[in-house]
């Protein structure tokens, strides 16, 4: 064994490329700062509520990072898990309030349930996915593309690359 402790060259490269990756995901939505997220801060801007946060998943992990950040800046939010909005949560959700709804699929059925209850209640939508034809993309009265063209996962298993466009997003 040596005295220096390196990780192996495969896992300095591994992580190299994953910052990459990274990178480049927060580097495209540079360009997708347009009418769109103007409306969505003005719809956020003009809530009397909260902002209900929802996201299933590794979406939900990032979800109520947004919420807590947008409440540590003044904007009352919450986060409220989606299956179990649909199993008696939505009571805690108001005329007043907005939803921020993600999911990179945009086609999560924990979420894509929630819409028609959100619908009638009349609470606006501004929906994060990576699919602008999506359910929930069309669903929306506002959409950010937060879309990445490859996970840093080599497995393709776990959102990474997705993960960290949906909280760059979130923060900005």
């Amino acid at each position: 064994m040596t005295s220096d402790h390196h990780p192996p060259r495969s896992a300095v490269e591994s992580a190299r490329r994953t910052i990459a990756i990274e990178r480049q995901a927060v580097e495209q939505l540079e360009h997708r700062i347009d009418d769109s997220f103007t409306k969505a801060v003005d719809l956020l801007a003009s809530v009397e509520g909260r902002v209900i946060v929802s996201g299933m998943g590794k979406s939900g992990h990032i979800g109520n990072k947004i919420a807590a950040t947008l409440a540590s800046t003044g904007t009352p939010a919450q986060f409220v898990h989606p299956a179990e909005a649909c199993h008696g949560d939505m009571g805690m959700i108001t005329r007043s309030d907005a939803a921020l709804l993600m999911s990179n699929s945009g086609t999560t059925s924990e979420i894509t349930a929630l819409l028609p209850l959100l619908k009638r209640l009349g609470v606006p939508i501004l929906a994060m996915t990576g699919n602008d034809a999506s359910t929930l993309a069309t669903a929306a009265d506002v959409h950010l593309n937060i879309g990445v063209s490859e996970e840093a996962c080599p497995l393709d298993l776990a959102p990474t690359a997705s993960t960290t466009a949906n909280l760059v997003m979130g923060d900005a």
